[in-house]
């Protein structure tokens, strides 16, 4: 009788090796995926886990398309309702201001135009001044009060702006149109703040003389038209610039005056 074969075993010590690798290998896979997770671009990782849940059953979505509204968005809609208060608020001004110009008889001095800056109330100089000054005229006063009342009623700041025309001035009080131009726009700024109530802190004043032409100086119509004073009441995207100079102002004007009195201090 023939005697069987025992079957062969395999050794036992031998079969942690096939778990082992098994684990290294995974292990290594891991790695390299966390890896290349760390180097993908944001939206291209958004873009494939939008694709995962789409394909996973989580709804339907449009890849590389954001259906939710931006940060970018939200702040350029709030910026447009704000662009279009404020175009509100400066043409109801300016229906105030036309309608008070109508009533005294003043509409063919003064004009009134809305522009990117804000609402330019322009003012013929013969209205306010005597030829080659700076004074304001008597019979104007009162106007000119209740006009700053009723431009101040936003609260925005104003600036004040001089022009002349391109005749050269000769007279013993000013040796040129820039500085004409600059004493016309600082006495009305002043004039506003001591009659019609407004803030100096909301005002600025600037003289141009005869270098911000809006018409043809070579004919008498023309440099009648250059010959103004600005009245600007600026749109409130330039708050922070304005806010920014008086500040500027404010310090430089603080550190003359200690300066000042460091030098009496000194004697």
């Amino acid at each position: 009788m023939r005697r069987r074969k025992k079957p062969s075993k395999k050794p036992e010590g031998l079969r942690w090796m096939l778990t082992y690798s098994d684990l290294i290998t995974l292990l290594m896979i891991f790695f390299i995926v966390m890896y290349s997770m760390s180097q993908v671009d944001q939206n291209k990782y958004k873009q494939l886990s939008e694709s995962l849940s789409v394909a996973m059953g989580g709804g339907k979505t449009i890849i590389g398309q954001d259906n939710k509204p931006s940060i970018k968005d939200d702040v350029n809609k709030i910026d447009s309702l704000n662009s279009a208060q404020e175009e509100k608020k400066l043409a109801e001004l300016k229906s105030q201001v036309d309608k008070y110009l109508k009533e005294n008889g003043m509409s063919s001095g003064v004009s009134t135009t809305i522009t990117e800056r804000g609402l330019v109330v322009s003012m013929n100089d013969t209205l306010l001044f005597d030829t080659g000054k700076a004074g304001i005229r008597p019979q104007v006063q009162q106007k000119l009060t209740d006009m700053g009342k009723i431009l101040n009623q936003l609260g925005n700041y104003i600036r004040i702006e001089g022009h002349t025309d391109n005749v050269p001035i000769s007279n013993s009080e000013y040796s040129s149109n820039w500085k004409l131009s600059c004493d016309r726009a600082s006495n009305v700024t002043e004039f506003l703040i001591m009659k019609s109530g407004i803030p100096p802190q909301k005002l600025s004043a600037v003289g141009y003389g005869e270098y911000r032409p809006i018409a043809d100086n070579s004919s008498e119509a023309g440099r009648a038209r250059n010959r103004r004073v600005d009245i600007i009441i600026l749109n409130s995207k330039f708050n922070a610039v304005e806010n920014n100079s008086s500040n500027t102002q404010s310090s430089k004007s603080q550190s003359n005056v200690k300066s000042q009195n460091d030098m009496q201090n000194s004697k």
